[in-house]
């Protein structure tokens, strides 16, 4: 994400490459062939650490504990025949994402343009576009900041990155001048940004995302894998399928002259290096020999993963009318987006009702009646009843995945310099690599596609 702190982490990498060399027994192997690498994770980060192992001629072999690939990106037809794909999981790419948009390319993965126009609810009243109930002065003086920080050196970002990451981004806004409102209306819309309040969000990680997001790009929510964001994955494992072994899961690694992953059942793999994947839950439920450094447990144990509910429902008509639809409202129903956007063929289209934090963890308790009467008193001042027209609902609430316990990473106030660090050092053998650990584009799919082909590059 930072420019800066990439120098450091690079830097440092040299250096321990670099003791490596003179110090590690498998030094003498390398030489004359190339290590064996073991993956724990086929999620993207995963994939991409095997695709690239791949392209070098790298031996290595996918531990994967869900019974399919692509970890937290999860794609899931909403009608028969594989028709009106919806993202249940990780869902958008930015203009600005070079590595997935040139993979889609590189597989003939056709990619659509799913940018959104949103509307509002507010406070009971339909509004045709949500900037236009920000006051102009406040829109100025947010436009200013983002330019302001945009244009400050590396070191100077640095400089005010960390005097601002103590605090959060509501306060950051508020001492900034951001009131009423308009503050309000940041907790709404940031909020489905970073999948919890914004009072939890370091403000240096958010006025980051926001300033390095490019003109025309609308928050990195652009673009969408024709058939589904899934469809990458596959087409990955495609080039190796018997090197990715899911439904295993892992229970102990142990490191000395190379590495032994053992998983439930007995099953056990041998390589020389490890890069692993997972969300942090799984990193410490795994049993470590040599141990985690107390460090790194303890960044584990403070960083926090986005408590995400999404509740799909597909409709008999698109009664929304505009395929760009998306919808900001002050209700518990929160974020409404077209999820079937340019999805031909039918008239049938699907509404993501999507909510953040402790509104997300109220909204996955409820029943498919309960839910669907909160959302027809939400969209009830823009489109009156709509009920007749609902066919079918899913619902699915990442802050239960058993995985994971939260859809993506996002680091709290006075967390970035510290714990972004913590979770970057290697241990031994291991390389680890996930959206969490991405400088540029942590939470997204870019990111964890990023730190897998970098992991690879540090073997």
């Amino acid at each position: 994400m930072k420019l800066s702190r990439r120098t450091f982490l690079q830097q440092s990498l040299k250096l321990t490459a670099g003791a490596a060399v003179v110090s590690s027994p498998l030094s003498a192997f390398a030489i004359h062939q190339k290590p064996k690498v073991l993956i724990i994770g086929a999620g993207f980060a995963g994939l991409s650490a095997a695709y690239h192992c791949h392209l070098k001629g790298i031996p290595f072999e996918v531990i994967e504990s869900r019974d399919r690939v692509g970890g937290r990106v999860f794609s899931y037809p909403m009608l028969e025949e594989n028709q009106l794909i919806t993202e249940l999981g990780a869902e958008w790419i930015g203009n600005d994402h070079s590595q997935i948009l040139k993979l889609c390319d590189q597989f003939g993965i056709p990619v659509q343009d799913n940018q959104l126009k949103t509307r509002a609810i507010y406070k009971g009243r339909y509004h045709e576009s949500v900037q236009d109930l920000f006051s102009r002065k406040w829109s100025d003086k947010y436009s200013g900041l983002l330019s302001y920080y945009r244009n400050l050196s590396d070191e100077k970002k640095e400089q005010l990155g960390r005097s601002i990451d103590p605090i959060d981004w509501w306060r950051y806004l508020y001492n900034a001048g951001c009131t009423d409102t308009d503050l309000e209306l940041h907790e709404l819309m940031d909020s489905t940004d970073f999948g919890e309040s914004i009072r939890h969000v370091s403000a240096y990680a958010a006025l980051d995302e926001y300033a390095k997001t490019s003109e025309g790009s609308i928050n990195q929510m652009d673009k969408k894998m024709t058939g589904g964001n899934q469809t990458l994955a596959r087409k990955m494992m495609e080039l190796f399928p018997e090197k990715v072994h899911s439904g295993l899961h892992v229970l102990q690694i142990i490191q000395n002259k190379r590495v032994q992953v053992i998983c439930k059942g007995g099953r056990t793999f041998e390589g020389d290096r490890l890069i692993c994947t997972v969300p942090t839950l799984a990193l410490k439920k795994m049993i470590w020999q040599p141990a985690l450094p107390s460090s790194m447990l303890r960044a584990i144990d403070q960083l926090q993963y986005a408590r995400i509910n999404k509740h799909a429902t597909r409709y008999s008509e698109r009664f929304w009318k505009d395929e760009s639809f998306d919808l900001l409202t002050d209700t518990s129903a929160h974020y409404f987006y077209h999820a079937t956007k340019l999805q031909t063929g039918t008239d049938k289209g699907v509404l993501i009702s999507y909510t953040i934090g402790d509104k997300a963890a109220v909204v996955a308790n409820q029943s498919d009646a309960m839910n669907a009467e909160a959302i027809r008193q939400a969209l009830k001042p823009a489109f009156g009843d709509i009920d007749s027209l609902r066919e079918k609902q899913t619902n699915y609430y990442w802050g239960n995945d058993k995985y994971s316990l939260g859809a993506y990473a996002f680091y709290g106030k006075g967390q970035w310099f510290e714990l972004f660090e913590a979770l970057n050092q290697k241990h031994h053998h291991t390389i680890f690599a996930g959206e969490h650990l991405s400088e540029n584009w942590q939470g997204f799919m870019e990111g964890a596609l990023e730190t897998g082909r970098d992991a690879v590059e540090k073997l």
